[in-house]
């Protein structure tokens, strides 16, 4: 199951690359056409991004990607499957350089070979020691708590306006959000799959405090989305593609990873060498997310 599991979350790596360019470069066209003086996008023209083709299809084939992941994280466990995205780094960067035509400088490149080589490292360690106990009440009851919090957080973050913040603002916002979308999806469908929710719920037998954490989590679940979605598109807005996805394809599974490790305890057989490991190569992925926003040459080419 690991292994097709680990097929699945390359080829949503691929669909999320190919995805995550048709959006950027309609997004792009967008905020040409009626943003110039500005890098972000409201409600209103968020909505008219319905109207363009290009952008619609790359929503499609991000959807795509994201039933590939969910699928592989019902296989498998969170800290084995997220990180897998990484791959889609690389992708988008070759295919951004070449629809821009954009020649990546050298401090880009090792950015990314930070990212790649620490989320890669990560992988190799999580495919040996990964495990996934059941999901209790309790820890459900903390992960609740966490998301909520963060959601109230970045809905204010909407509600004050795009204009006030910086682009890594929003590739981080998407990320941590992503992130516990992940999270809670792994939660809702282990819940209602491998623990009984969904044949409780079924044969009339619903348990108040059980079920209805559960429940709480699917509507935390698409709150968290919805929210990630408004972040993302902003993201694309006022960054390169392969900036965005670098952010995704790092803190998303870094959030979903700590609360896998922590709360859901699916590392409980890693020795301490291995846990340093995990400390270790994620953070040599965050450098090389953070050194991709600073020495990007996209950042720095006049709108």
């Amino acid at each position: 199951m690991k292994s097709l599991a680990i097929a699945l979350a390359l080829l949503s790596a691929v669909a999320l690359a190919v995805g995550t360019q048709l959006q950027n470069g309609a997004v792009d066209r967008q905020r040409r056409a009626t943003l110039i003086e500005t890098s972000h996008l409201t409600f209103k023209q968020l909505m008219s991004l319905l109207r363009r083709p290009q952008w619609v299809s790359g929503a499609a084939i991000s959807a795509i990607a994201l039933v590939l992941q969910f699928t592989a994280l019902t296989l498998a466990p969170l800290i084995l499957v997220q990180p897998i995205g990484a791959s889609a780094l690389v992708l988008v960067a070759i295919i951004n350089a070449k629809v821009t035509k954009t020649k990546l400088n050298q401090a880009s490149i090792t950015a990314i070979a930070l990212c790649t080589l620490g989320l890669g490292a990560f992988v190799l360690m999580a495919h040996e020691v990964a495990v996934e106990p059941e999901i209790d009440d309790q820890a459900l009851i903390t992960i609740l708590s966490i998301a909520l919090s963060l959601i109230a957080i970045f809905w204010s973050v909407l509600l004050r306006g795009a204009t006030r913040y910086k682009p890594l603002t929003f590739i981080i916002g998407a990320g941590v959000l992503y992130g516990f979308v992940a999270t809670l999806t792994k939660v809702v469908v282990k819940r209602l799959f491998s623990q009984g929710g969904f044949g409780r719920i079924i044969n009339l037998e619903f348990e108040l405090v059980t079920d209805g954490l559960t429940i709480l989590a699917l509507l935390s679940m698409l709150a968290a989305a919805f929210l990630g979605g408004w972040f993302v598109q902003n993201a694309y807005t006022s960054g390169p593609p392969d900036l965005v996805i670098a952010g995704l394809t790092v803190i998303d599974p870094l959030i979903a990873v700590s609360i896998g490790v922590i709360l859901l305890n699916e590392a409980m057989n890693a020795s301490l060498m291995v846990m340093l490991g995990f400390i270790a190569s994620g953070a040599v992925a965050v450098v090389g997310v953070y050194l991709l926003s600073k020495v990007h040459p996209e950042l720095n080419k006049p709108v």
